[in-house]
């Protein structure tokens, strides 16, 4: 199993990948938004991107990074494990690739990541993030209108986007040594 960073020759998995976050998404406890093949082929040609790659070429797991408010912070997100390949290890294996990815592109932002899993919430505090409410967040619209896709929006649209279901969680490069 390789874990890299995309690159536009692994755009042709883009519409496998974004058929695996659609039907996780489908789970109504995920709290995983919905992306486009185009978007994620996007993020691939942008180099902002890591995929798992199992045997075969076969796409087995995916994460992407985004700037919000001119790169003061990041967000890692779209974390998917095929069903194929889950138990082992790889989503751990994805984001600290992805959190590299993001160090090394943009030292002095914040890295953050919205979610519902415990898993995940292990993962990002193995790699140094802390669970923070979202005013610690990026405020950029933009980003928040990224979770229309996810079952939790409307508890986010209710509370002001002060609370929801998601778990937000902060990596601050200040509050670490280099």
């Amino acid at each position: 199993m390789r874990v890299v960073f995309a690159t536009p020759e692994h755009v042709g998995h883009a519409s496998a990948l974004a058929a695996l976050i659609d039907a996780a998404a489908q789970d109504p406890n995920t709290g995983l938004a919905r992306r486009t093949a185009t978007y994620i082929a996007e993020k691939m040609r942008a180099g902002n991107a890591v995929i798992a790659i199992g045997p075969g070429d076969e796409a087995a797991g995916f994460c992407y990074v985004e700037t919000w408010e001119h790169g003061q912070y990041i967000a890692n997100s779209g974390l998917i494990v095929s069903p194929d390949f889950r138990g082992h290890g790889l989503a751990k294996r994805i984001k600290a690739c992805a959190f590299e990815l993001s160090r090394t592109k943009y030292p002095d932002a914040k890295v953050f990541g919205l979610t519902t899993s415990p898993a995940v919430m292990s993962i990002n505090s193995d790699l140094g993030y802390r669970p923070v409410a979202f005013a610690e967040l990026t405020s950029d619209d933009a980003f928040w209108a990224g979770c229309q896709t996810c079952a939790f929006f409307d508890v986010l649209t209710r509370t002001h986007r002060v609370n929801c279901l998601c778990t937000g969680m902060l990596y601050d490069p200040t509050r670490h040594e280099p």
